[in-house]
């Protein structure tokens, strides 16, 4: 049996939209799929709310002018591969707070998506297709019912209901959601564990990353405001959020071992600019920098850390951060945690602060060219069409038992 799926039309909808400016699981999937089969990008349609906020917003007018019949909303991108904006505009609901009434209102909303969806699907002769939902559990809730896909996916890349908004009325829906599929594929052991508490076709896919700056950028560089830093440098690369990682955890670190520098580079949240972190003399702010030249800071650490608080918000998330890590070839200390069991060969996973100190003297002791290349090769293996193979293994899987 082959694992490439080939020759299928496959619809996309998630919640970020193809013109975000940031990174997305969602977009490289796409484009991993479109190698073989035709691809339908759906964006997220307006909503009210976001038209009153961003009536101003060059993406906004795009989608008004789309939906005022002004601008065609069905783009190609390359072979293979086309963007759509919805000519609806849905209405913004998640104030209500009955779940009930919510979901009658959510159920107008999707069947104005889906007929958008279905001109995109007559205009380019789509089949029997297959309806991949990247975690957009209330605007997709219902185009299963409205589509009548041959195969439906949903998507699990973040636990969605550990933050407020998803929370009120996710927690009774999503899993609703995830039951009805024909399948769910995640990017974590925990969302896959979670997934198939509801649905029995639930599978873990891994996640695909771009790392190729990180694995050919090797060469050391002079970065002149870490020249004077005392060495070993410990370091951190990634947005500063005090919902994400544990201030304290850093702050034993730097008053433990006074004659170690941690250097964190990435923005802050105002909890990381109030914090006591900055009163202590070997821990180093550098802000936010390109990310075409993260590689130069991560190769200047001889230890790499991710202090990740365990919560809600993050105990299922892959962290891409650490396949970067590893790519560089360093030695990685990070919070234990479910998704982190999949990089315990090659990462030291700390309980607690204490152990955060005990692990980096031992990173620093056994650290070898050996174990940096094995960590490497390891890294390297997680690719987009790696994972994407998973995805389509998933498939095929709950295919041929149907």
């Amino acid at each position: 049996m082959s694992d490439i799926l080939k020759g299928r039309d496959v619809i996309i909808v998630g919640q970020q939209p193809w013109d975000t400016e940031i990174g997305s699981n969602c977009k490289n999937i796409a484009l991993e799929l479109s190698k073989y089969n035709r691809v339908l990008y759906v964006n997220s349609p307006l909503d009210r709310i976001t038209l009153y906020r961003s009536k101003n917003d060059n993406k906004t007018r795009k989608r008004l002018e789309v939906i005022k019949g002004r601008a065609e909303g069905l783009l190609a991108v390359q072979d293979n591969l086309w963007n759509l904006y919805p000519d609806c505009m849905v209405e913004s609901i998640n104030w209500i707070g009955s779940t009930k009434v919510f979901n009658l209102l959510n159920r107008f909303n999707n069947k104005k998506l889906s007929k958008s969806i279905q001109k995109a699907i007559k205009s380019l002769g789509f089949k029997n297709v297959i309806l991949f939902n990247d975690n957009e559990m209330f605007k997709a809730f219902y185009l299963n019912d409205f589509l009548k896909p041959a195969l439906s996916i949903y998507y699990s890349r973040d636990y969605m209901i550990g933050v407020d908004y998803w929370k009120k009325h996710g927690e009774q829906l999503e899993p609703e959601l995830i039951a009805k599929n024909d399948l769910c594929v995640a990017n974590s052991t925990f969302l896959a564990e979670y997934c198939k508490k509801y649905n029995p076709n639930s599978f873990y896919v891994g996640q695909g990353c771009d790392l190729d700056i990180f694995y050919e950028q090797a060469v050391k560089k002079y970065i002149p405001e870490l020249a004077n830093c005392r060495k070993p440098i410990i370091g951190y690369v990634g947005a500063l959020q005090s919902i994400r990682l544990d201030i304290e955890i850093i702050a034993h670190i730097a008053i433990s071992k006074p004659e170690w520098t941690i250097v964190l580079v990435g923005p802050e949240d105002e909890a990381f600019k109030q914090s006591k972190l900055h009163q202590i003399e070997n821990v180093v702010f550098t802000g936010i920098k390109p990310i075409d030249s993260l590689p130069d800071y991560i190769n200047i650490f001889d230890v790499c850390i991710n202090p990740q608080l365990v919560n809600l918000v993050t105990i299922g998330n892959y962290p891409r951060k650490i396949d970067e890590y590893l790519a560089v070839g360093k030695p990685v200390i990070a919070t234990a945690t479910k998704a982190m069991e999949t990089f315990a060969d090659f990462v030291y996973l700390a309980e607690n602060k204490e152990d955060y100190v005990l692990m980096i003297e031992q990173a620093l002791a056994e650290n070898s060219i050996d174990l940096q290349q094995k960590r490497r090769s390891f890294a390297l293996e997680h690719t987009w069409e790696n994972s994407v193979k998973d995805i389509y293994n998933a498939i095929n899987t709950v295919e041929n038992n149907k």
